[in-house]
This record gives structure tokens, sequence and C-alpha cells, in this order.
């Protein structure tokens, strides 16, 4: 896969993701990262994330969110999805 490719993931976060500024923290390394797209909490507890831009990017705010977040996150959902280019930036969304 080219580490250069613009492409999305949508990724669902479970354990004790909510109540701990998990998203605005989460906001912060992807952003540092470049990339692009939402997070919100979603009703059963979990986070769930879009983001687009370089599967290299993705990957170093994966990490970092995995790193910050160890004993908070007892599971994490990846899936990839076309990038649309819709997002000018990241932003915390309410459900």
């Amino acid at each position: 896969m080219d580490p250069a490719r613009h492409e999305g993931r949508e990724i669902v976060f479970r354990g004790r993701v909510q109540g701990v500024g998990f998203r605005r923290i989460v906001t912060r390394l992807v952003e540092h990262e470049g990339l692009t797209g939402w997070i919100r909490n979603e009703p059963d507890g979990s986070v769930r994330m879009v983001v687009e831009g370089t599967e290299a990017a993705q990957e170093r705010a994966l990490a970092a969110i995995e790193d910050r977040f160890s004993g908070f996150i007892d599971d994490r959902t990846v899936r990839p999805r076309p990038a649309s280019g819709e997002f000018a930036g990241f932003r915390i969304v309410r459900a």
C-alpha cells in the first residue's frame, strides 16, 4: 500500500473513553498529523472517529492515541472507507 495515498478510516474505540478528555486530546493528536474528519461520543459508551489522510499519518496518530490512552482503550475496530475529501479540518461533533 502506498503510504502517501490519501485514504479514509472509520474507527470505533471502546473502553473508558468518555468523560476522560478523550475527544479533545484525540483532536489535538490527529490535527498534529494533518488529518481531517470528526469524532463523537456514541450512546453505547464508545467513541467513533472518521479520519482522512495518508496511511503513515493515520498510523502515527493511532499509535499516539493508544500510547496516551493505554489502560483506557479496551478495544478498537478499524474499517477502511473511501476518502471523500469533504473535511476542511478535524472537529468534535455531537451525536
